[in-house]
């Protein structure tokens, strides 16, 4: 838990490092565009773990906001699909790269020792859970939804 409360912290900090006024639910909603791409907005509530009422309320702060774009699927009139602006991605960029800053100055501080066990702590960790859906790769939730597209708004010939 305490390493969950990390993460979380920096994410804040990061957050606000980038002088935005957003949440993390709301970024948690910019960074899961980021890793899926263009997807149904049926797929991200999915992937967010959130009703679609939720998730389309979520969406219309970010659209209000210029951080999200929605449009109608030409494929399927009836669905809507998002993707991340220019300035949703930049955004994204800004707040995970500062993160990752953080965290590698936070991981710098510790002792060579502690910190050469570090990537194999977390990696034996990760293989533990691998039985676990831990990621925000919707894949089996897009299958059963059919909510995730190479580019809904130009698709390929």
């Amino acid at each position: 838990m305490a390493a969950s409360r990390l993460i979380v912290a920096l994410s804040a900090r990061a957050l606000g490092a980038v002088d935005v006024s957003l949440t993390l639910p709301q970024l948690r909603s910019l960074v899961a565009l980021h890793t899926c791409g263009p997807i149904k907005l049926v797929a991200m509530a999915a992937t967010l773990g959130v009703t679609p009422s939720t998730s389309l309320r979520m969406v219309e702060r970010l659209e209000s906001l210029g951080l999200i774009d929605r449009r109608v699927n030409p494929d399927n009139r009836r669905e809507v699909v998002l993707r991340l602006t220019p300035e949703g991605q930049g955004l994204v960029d800004r707040v995970l790269d500062h993160r990752r800053t953080a965290i590698r100055a936070l991981v710098e501080r510790l002792p060579a020792r502690e910190r050469a066990g570090l990537v194999p702590a977390l990696r034996a960790l990760t293989a533990a859970a691998d039985d676990l859906d831990l990621t925000l790769d919707p894949s089996a939730e897009a299958d059963r939804l059919a909510g995730i597209v190479d580019d809904p708004l130009n698709p390929a010939p």
